[in-house]
């Protein structure tokens, strides 16, 4: 009911803020928005056009949005990978989905104790986090530390756990605790004698749903972009994840570039530029389409403190 209200409050300001700037305040208004969605969106055009352009007329003609002379082979590159393409892409999938499941249960769990005012210690834990925000330990100890002492190499809990818990998505999650639940809510759930995971997972999580939509978003990016964790910790093929693999891939095809010399011609006609662009292609389309599953939540979460209740 509080939530229906909510959006109620949000859409009659998002229209009294559209009907007091006027016609041409609108038109304004829209002709900046719809700029800035441009200055977003052709770059991706370009950079999937340049994918489908033949590396020779790159060389000759450099990077066009009307390329001269078309051609697959970037894509006819990453198809030979086969079996592998598919194992990667499975990893990824599945170390996206749990690390960003963990990774938000433990951020909403953190966050809702030192949002709370009766909690002893949340000054001292919100200092915690934010210290670590700001100092970490380095990248050889937290390597010793994860290979040697928590035995996380060639498994999964190793594209994971370094990620699991981020500082500043604690940080702006008890912000938006503090901005959209009431502590007398939670003091109201008590006397009616739920307990403290009742009070969080049957009153307070509905409430923050756009908060908790914006975080598993980040994460998820984290977790589908991530390619520098895997290349510490990961040789086995079978756990390899797609970023690291088209990392791999596109090294490959700069190493044949560079000998291309002295190797014969199909190594020589190899692409290097357009199977760039390919593998950019590659990565952003999956994470697109989950990009507008979030989006009313996150537009929710923009405007959660633009009208007062």
């Amino acid at each position: 009911m509080k939530e229906t209200k909510l959006k109620r409050k949000n859409k009659i300001a998002e229209t009294n803020t559209l009907t007091s700037v006027g016609p041409l305040g609108q038109i304004i208004m829209h002709l900046v928005i719809g700029g800035f969605a441009l200055l977003c969106i052709i770059p991706f055009i370009f950079v999937v056009i340049i994918s489908f352009t033949s590396e020779t007329s790159i060389m000759a003609n450099g990077y066009s949005f009307f390329p001269k002379e078309t051609s697959l082979e970037a894509y006819r590159s990453v198809i030979i990978l086969g079996r592998q393409l598919w194992i990667s892409l499975g990893n990824s999938i599945f170390v996206t989905i749990v690390g960003t499941f963990t990774s938000v249960l433990i951020c909403v769990l953190y966050s809702y104790a030192i949002y709370r005012p009766d909690f002893t210690f949340r000054r001292f834990f919100t200092f915690v986090s934010f210290f670590t925000m700001l100092f970490g330990g380095g990248l050889v100890p937290t390597v010793v530390v994860c290979k040697n002492l928590l035995g996380m190499s060639n498994n999964y809990w190793a594209l994971i756990v370094p990620m699991l818990v981020n500082p500043f998505n604690i940080i702006v999650m008890r912000s938006f605790f503090q901005a959209s639940v009431p502590f007398e809510l939670i003091e109201a759930a008590r006397v009616d004698g739920a307990g403290e995971f009742r009070t969080l997972f049957g009153i307070v999580t509905p409430i923050a749903k756009p908060g908790i939509a914006t975080i598993a978003l980040l994460n998820m990016l984290a977790y589908w972009n991530e390619w520098f964790i895997p290349q510490l910790y990961i040789t086995d093929d079978r756990l390899v994840p797609l970023q690291y693999l088209l990392v791999r891939l596109q090294t490959t095809a700069r190493l044949m570039a560079a000998n291309s010399g002295r190797a014969g011609a199909e190594i020589r006609n190899m692409p290097t530029e357009n199977l760039r662009m390919a593998l950019c292609v590659i990565i952003v389309i999956p994470i697109a389409f989950a990009y507008p599953f979030f989006q009313r939540y996150i537009v929710s979460g923009l405007t959660i403190g633009s009208v007062k209740g």
